[in-house]
């Protein structure tokens, strides 16, 4: 049985890390896990060359913006 789901990929370019991919594509580099267990065949390469599609799992973005307390109102 196929599905037409549509997954997100991102192509590697030259000298991408695990951690500068996932800051580009959720705009925080702390979801590397959740990148590599999307991508097990890859998880031995520390920096990637060009032309590689990695998976983009599709996740839930933590809120990071809360306030310090002693600005809260």
């Amino acid at each position: 049985m196929q599905t037409n789901e549509y997954v997100d990929v991102y192509l590697t370019v030259s000298g991408d890390t695990w951690d500068i991919i996932s800051y580009k594509v959720y705009g925080d580099e702390n979801y590397v896990k959740e990148l590599m267990e999307a991508n097990p065949s890859y998880m031995s390469i520390t920096i990637f060359p060009s032309g590689i599609d990695i998976i983009i799992p599709d996740i839930e973005i933590k809120d990071t913006s809360a306030q310090l307390p002693w600005k809260e109102e």
